[in-house]
């Protein structure tokens, strides 16, 4: 039998829901990766397509029909090629014309018979476009947030893709996304130039010369920093979107320096990284903050595992274990990063990276080594000293 098409179930009825879902263990024609309950914004739909890239959305057609054809339209917009099937309690043929004009694929109807639905299937698989077979391995985004702005994120996005420099000497892109309080520019003592705005706005095709006419180089990096006169834009999805998977083309690692974790950029370019890792300090405000960005998270349907938890700046004197952050958060720690003050105050006044002679220089090493898989036997460090500091929570 043929593999089940993916599939994002909406259905304020969840009669009608659960019905549907009962005859799926025989049917074996969708496989629902997530339920929703209600009719969801606009912003919401386009988070979730992102995130799972079904293959169909299947359509509570009947609880309100003016809500439902919306999210048609919307999901017809969608950058990834997903199909929506209306879901109904009989079979009404004004819903059928209305849903099929304003983009729907297929209509179902209750008591939703296998070989309906068999049928259905067969047709929409007809429908999907053949994949492009990929010509070479695809770069990874890798993003960095804060539940609190100054909790240090930009300044471990930039020593991460360092140290990932280093160690790997592969092609590194560092995007400051933080389009009104940017500073990778200064951090990096980068001179006047483009910014992440004329890539969003022109992309880096031919007809604008390529990356290289839009990023600057420093120590062995692609940066495209953030505009110099702070800009209130919003970021459009599709426009990220379209960014990054031209960067996935041209660079090994993406890494994206973002603003607060609760700021919409943020949560769009979330929805699109390979990595995702939420840094918070041991203070109180940032843990009440932190704690409050795990539930939006998870409210907005992403799961735990899809972003990592970073404590920065951490001290014996704090009294807190990994375990008692925790629970604050109700998510587990992944990583820790000593607070080095003098090591980091001498590097971002000369603009320069980290060595691996300090504490917090060798836990930014160990990060990047982890994420990019090198063995502990490239490291510069010895076993012994690997294992006497270890920058992650191996919980």
């Amino acid at each position: 039998m043929a593999q089940e098409l993916t599939a994002l179930l909406i259905a304020p009825d969840r009669e009608l829901a659960q019905q549907f879902s009962r005859t799926l263990a025989a049917t074996r024609t969708f496989q629902i990766l997530a339920d929703l309950k209600a009719y969801p914004s606009g912003q919401i739909l386009e988070m979730r397509l992102r995130q799972l890239q079904p293959d169909v959305v299947l359509l509570d057609l009947a609880t309100d029909f003016g809500a439902a054809s919306e999210l048609i339209g919307l999901v017809a917009q969608a950058e990834h090629h997903t199909q929506v099937v209306g879901l109904h309690r009989r079979n009404d043929s004004e819903a059928i014309l209305r849903s099929l004009r304003l983009g729907a694929s297929e209509f179902l109807y209750a008591p939703f018979e296998a070989e309906i639905q068999q049928q259905a299937v067969g047709r929409l698989r007809r429908l999907r476009r053949p994949e492009a077979p990929a010509e070479r391995e695809l770069g990874k985004v890798v993003v960095f947030s804060s539940a609190k702005p100054g909790s240090g994120a930009s300044t471990l996005a930039v020593q991460v893709a360092l140290a990932l420099r280093r160690l790997t000497d592969k092609r590194i892109l560092v995007v400051d996304l933080d389009l009104v309080g940017g500073s990778l520019g200064f951090y990096l003592r980068l001179g006047a130039g483009g910014s992440v705005l004329d890539a969003l706005e022109q992309g880096p095709g031919p007809a604008s010369g390529g990356w290289r006419s839009l990023v600057a180089h420093v120590h062995g990096l692609d940066v495209l920093a953030a505009p110099e006169v702070p800009s209130s834009e919003a970021v459009e999805p599709a426009r990220l979107h379209d960014l990054l998977e031209e960067a996935r083309r041209s660079f090994d690692w993406i890494i994206l320096d973002l603003p607060a974790i609760f700021h919409r950029t943020s949560l769009l370019a979330l929805s699109e990284s390979d990595d995702a890792f939420l840094v918070t300090t041991s203070d109180l405000p940032s843990l009440h903050l932190a704690r409050k960005a795990v539930s939006l998270l998870t409210q907005l349907g992403f799961p735990k595992e899809r972003f990592r938890m970073i404590i920065n700046r951490t001290s014996r004197r704090d009294g807190l274990r990994g375990s008692d952050m925790e629970k604050i958060f109700n998510a587990p720690v992944h990583a820790s990063f000593p607070n080095d003050g003098f090591s980091l105050d001498r590097v971002v006044t000369m603009g320069q990276p980290l060595g691996s002679d300090c504490d917090l220089g060798w836990a930014v090493e160990d990060f990047a080594r982890r994420l990019a898989g090198v063995p502990a036997a490239a490291t510069r460090r010895s076993a012994a000293v690997l294992e006497a500091r270890p920058a992650f929570s191996e919980s």
